[in-house]
């Protein structure tokens, strides 16, 4: 890693952007992005301090322990306030550096989608979640509750409708057999998975591909639909949505924006950004 010689220590700062599922670290000198990797998504949610301290430990800190870094963003799903500390407390065993920052994901759409201005920021990713953004802090957030009270729109949501409707016969003959067959699922297994195992909205939201490989098929579409107009009823049609852009990060979102526009229209929404990933959106608000 040679660009990390003869830099000094206000040279760079990390910028790092996990969800649930993936993380992406970025190590950025202005706008200039040095070096850039993914690992597995850390979250306070499913992790322990110590599960997470052994993750960056042996997995992350190796990879930057040459670097010169003054502060370290980090924005994290379900890095609320009373989680944050956890992660940086984590972070800090590993970098002795002063400034270390813990943010939400929710946040990091707020400042990636919005920077200073107001606005209505949403995610749609493995989860989902919103919030009404003044420029400078979250005025108003409608609670996503997680996947199995909430969550709607999210790849967890989708893929759990999907299974259950593969399951109850509702899927379009033949669906089924193919959705079993390219997962290597069972009834069985999909219950271990769901009900037993660890990360079963990971499992869930990893179903996303079969259901855009198969969106024209009316029995996909339709929830797909479905899933993306509860989003809007029990989550963005709750903010000042008449006068603000709504705004949309994730890979849900991207993959899926042209179903997003439709449910939109058809409610009176007007969508602005969508982005797949808000770290080049985070790398302009750092150097704003």
């Amino acid at each position: 890693m040679n660009f990390y010689m003869n830099r000094s220590k206000e040279d760079v700062i990390l910028i790092v952007d996990s969800g649930a599922t993936k993380a992406d670290w970025c190590l950025v000198r202005g706008k200039e992005i040095y070096h850039r990797f993914k690992s597995k998504g850390i979250t306070p949610v499913f992790q322990s301090k110590e599960e997470i301290e052994h993750e960056i430990r042996v997995n992350i800190f190796p990879l930057l322990k040459e670097a010169s870094i003054k502060a370290i963003y980090f924005y994290g799903s379900g890095c609320i306030p009373e989680n944050a500390p956890i992660v940086k407390d984590a972070l800090y065993a590993s970098f002795s550096i002063e400034t270390i920052e813990v943010y939400s994901d929710m946040i990091a759409a707020a400042h990636a989608l919005c920077g200073n201005q107001a606005g209505i920021a949403c995610i749609l990713g493995t989860g989902s979640n919103s919030c009404e953004w003044d420029g400078t802090r979250i005025i108003k957030q409608v609670s996503p509750l997680g996947f199995i009270l909430g969550d709607e729109g999210s790849g967890a949501s989708l893929g759990k409708q999907l299974i259950s409707d593969a399951l109850k016969g509702l899927l379009t003959k033949g669906l089924k057999e193919a959705l079993l067959q390219e997962y290597q699922l069972t009834p069985a297994l999909v219950v271990d998975k769901v009900y037993r195992q660890q990360f079963p909205s990971r499992f869930l939201a990893s179903l996303s591909p079969f259901i855009l490989k198969h969106i024209t098929d009316p029995s996909i579409s339709r929830l797909v639909h479905q899933s993306f107009s509860d989003f809007f009823e029990r989550n963005v049609m709750q903010y000042d949505f008449k006068n603000y852009n709504v705004n949309f990060m994730g890979s849900i979102a991207w993959n899926y924006s042209s179903i997003l526009n439709e449910v939109s229209l058809q409610k009176g929404i007007k969508i602005g950004n969508i982005i797949k990933s808000p770290m080049e959106g985070l790398i302009n608000y750092y150097n704003s």
